[in-house]
């Protein structure tokens, strides 16, 4: 009679209303959960305000109207947007004709090194040659030295050219960008080690079906590269967005300018009062590689082996 009475009471539906009580889940303790996890909490957010601070004292400086060193803090008093109507207004120099020879720059430069660094690390992975081992230690050798000890002789370089033809000499936007292809093969190295993690299986598959070098190249290899080209590409492009020494020797005419050297100039003939200009034209100088980095995060977070499909 116990045992069974027993069973009743425990086998009785719970009646309605009563919430079931959820059982305790055992919690970290605090000490263990900031050794193990918050300290990196901790470690972002101070690494996001070290970034945030330049950023907003620019924007704070470009919506100052006074434009000065002395009226600017971090958080502006006053918004005013006549920085940004002098600079667009010509008045302190042809800013976007500037903006504009900088976006054509970028693109054909960063597109150039893109594409024959491409090649290179294709030949440097599939391809088994003689002096292969010696020219990926040359190329990693080059990049060890800074482009200054190399400005005067691309400097008489293209001087020289401009001599014979004109419009690739010196103060040519073609001259400065043949300037920068110096540095085409700079992103071989990164191309290189995901050609290396793609397995050679595929080329093999591809070549058995017919498909010359050319074809599995362009279209087995290509597409699963999508990742590292575009982290490449955005390298490029910022690289050369903020290029300023070559750029200063090579174009002297306004009309010829880049964003770096048209600002720097028009910042040092008058420092105190061109801040707030300045940081507008640096604030529109960040949007395209805003821009830029919003349109190839997609591939940039894509899988290294997402399009090696055989079509």
């Amino acid at each position: 009679m116990t045992a069974a009475k027993t069973a009743t009471t425990s086998t009785a539906p719970r009646p309605t209303g009563v919430p079931e009580t959820a059982p305790k889940q055992n919690q970290m303790p605090f000490s263990r959960w900031f050794r193990e996890i918050g300290w990196r909490h901790v470690v972002g957010v101070l690494a996001l305000v070290f970034a945030a601070f330049p950023i907003l004292y620019v924007i704070s400086a470009s919506l100052n109207p006074l434009g000065t060193v002395a009226s600017t803090s971090l958080i502006p008093t006053r918004v005013s947007l006549v920085n940004y109507q002098t600079l667009l207004g010509g008045d302190k120099g042809p800013f976007t004709r500037w903006y504009l020879n900088t976006m054509i720059v970028c693109a054909v430069v960063a597109a150039a090194q893109i594409f024959f660094s491409v090649l290179a690390a294709y030949a440097f992975s599939r391809f088994r040659f003689k002096g292969r081992r010696g020219g990926l230690l040359a190329l990693l050798l080059i990049m060890m030295f800074p482009t200054t000890l190399s400005m005067i002789a691309i400097y008489n370089m293209i001087s020289g050219i401009g001599d014979v033809l004109p419009s690739i000499g010196l103060n040519t936007l073609l001259g400065y960008c043949l300037a920068l292809m110096g540095g085409a093969l700079g992103q071989v190295w990164l191309i290189k080690g995901t050609f290396d993690t793609i397995p050679k299986e595929l080329d093999e598959a591809a070549i058995l079906d017919g498909c010359t070098h050319w074809q599995v190249f362009y279209r087995i290899l290509l597409p699963s590269l999508k990742p590292i080209l575009a982290t490449t590409f955005l390298l490029a492009f910022v690289g050369i967005i903020s290029e300023f020494l070559l750029g200063s020797i090579f174009l002297t005419d306004d009309s010829k300018k880049t964003l770096a050297v048209g600002l720097y100039g028009m910042l040092s003939g008058d420092r105190s009062n061109n801040l707030g200009i300045f940081a507008a034209g640096s604030v529109m100088t960040m949007v395209p590689v805003i821009a830029l980095f919003q349109y190839l995060q997609k591939y940039i977070v894509g899988g290294a082996t997402a399009g090696a499909v055989k079509g």
